[in-house]
């Protein structure tokens, strides 16, 4: 099950078709579905976790926390800085839709067992991401 919680005023849109292909995602990745929280926030709300949970004093896009104590199945809270994909948005010169799609499934698929610190980490979580939204696109 995916859910949508929103801290700010920004709402998704086509949320349920959002939910599912995220539900697709998880399973396509070999995974099963059993609790996947995200909510949607503003930078100081993200920045407030950052540090209280990670002891880092920076803004960032996304934060996911990995609840699952069994191997295959994805529970998770994924926290995600509305701003912050507003600003990256603008910087890599990306629509809005796009790049708060990118980090929805940069969260997702964290939880699949994916990485992004090295190189070749981030250049193979970048094609899953473009892979994703390229084919809820055409989905839609």
């Amino acid at each position: 099950m995916v859910n949508f919680n929103y801290q700010t005023r920004f709402k998704l849109p086509q949320a349920g078709k959002l939910k599912a292909s995220i539900s697709e995602l998880v399973e396509a990745e070999g995974f099963e579905l059993k609790d996947l929280r995200y909510v949607f926030c503003s930078d100081e709300y993200l920045l407030s976790i950052n540090k209280q949970f990670l002891n880092h004093d920076d803004y960032t896009d996304i934060i996911t926390f990995e609840l699952s104590e069994t191997a295959g199945i994805i529970e998770g809270e994924i926290y995600i800085s509305v701003e912050r994909v507003r600003e990256n948005a603008a910087i890599f010169k990306v629509p809005f839709h796009t790049e708060i799609l990118r980090v929805i499934y940069h969260g997702a698929l964290h939880l699949c067992g994916y990485g992004d610190k090295t190189p070749k980490q981030t250049s193979e979580m970048r094609i899953k991401e473009d892979y994703y939204i390229q084919l809820y696109k055409r989905s839609t």
